[in-house]
């Protein structure tokens, strides 16, 4: 399928304008208190995952790195995990919130890749409504493209930093719109952009494991560890 490019809004602002009124938001952000999680509480974690048909000729691969990365959550303990998947034209669905991320591999082994655009805007909405319901410690989407407007992203990435939802956006292969689009989205909320192949396993292991590991115990939890993944995590957190 051909790749729409990314559409612009009419009479938009210049572009440093623009840049001028972002910085100004982000500096309100950091200013905000970031909400705490009652204690007792399991941390959640949501993971969307990208199903369009543009992943098909790696999907067996990262079916591989993804399952790992449920396999590291789950190690960590204290999680409550949801996943998120968009394929199609038109379907974006969630999972229920389990206790035991392993069983999302399961289901993530059921969903085959079908032709459709990207639907990052409705998985950022979600997220933002579930962030609302209940403090949703950290968020981790995986893909290779991004085919909406970027400014109506930022926006939507706006509103779940209010909330203080860091979102980690891991990218397979090297679209240069997808990269401009997720770091947006990581900068805006203060998570992370990393490359998605099968070199770097072992690296996403360990920063998933640093993410479930906040996600479960906060900076608290990270500031114990001396890891790579945690070192990074804690480096975006404490902008």
């Amino acid at each position: 399928m051909t790749r729409k490019p990314p559409t612009t809004r009419e009479n938009a602002a210049p572009a440093a304008s623009r840049a001028e009124e972002v910085e100004r938001f982000l500096e309100q952000v950091q200013r905000m208190p970031k909400p705490a999680r009652p204690a007792g509480a399991r941390g959640r974690l949501i993971f969307s995952l990208d199903a369009t048909m543009s992943r098909q000729p790696t999907w067996d691969r990262a079916q591989h790195l993804q399952a790992e990365m449920f396999h590291a959550a789950a190690e960590l303990g204290g999680l409550s995990v949801q996943l998120v998947y968009y394929r199609g034209f038109d379907e974006c669905r969630a999972s229920k919130w389990v206790e035991d991320p392993r069983r999302l591999a399961d289901l993530m082994s059921r969903i085959d890749c079908r032709g459709g655009y990207t639907q990052i805007g409705r998985v950022l909405g979600h997220i933002r409504r579930q962030a609302e319901k209940r403090r949703v410690a950290a968020a981790v989407h995986i893909g290779d493209a991004c085919e909406e407007n970027i400014d109506e992203l930022a926006q939507k990435a706006g509103e779940i930093a209010l909330l203080g939802v860091p979102v980690f956006m891991f990218q397979e292969g090297h679209d240069p719109v997808a990269s401009a689009a997720f770091s947006e989205i990581a900068r805006i909320t203060g998570g992370a952009h990393c490359r998605f192949d099968e070199g770097s396993a072992a690296q996403l292991k360990e920063l998933l494991s640093a993410i479930g590991a906040y996600a479960a115990g906060g900076l608290a939890a990270l500031e114990h560890r001396s890891d790579a993944g945690a070192r990074l995590l804690l480096e975006n957190l404490k902008r």
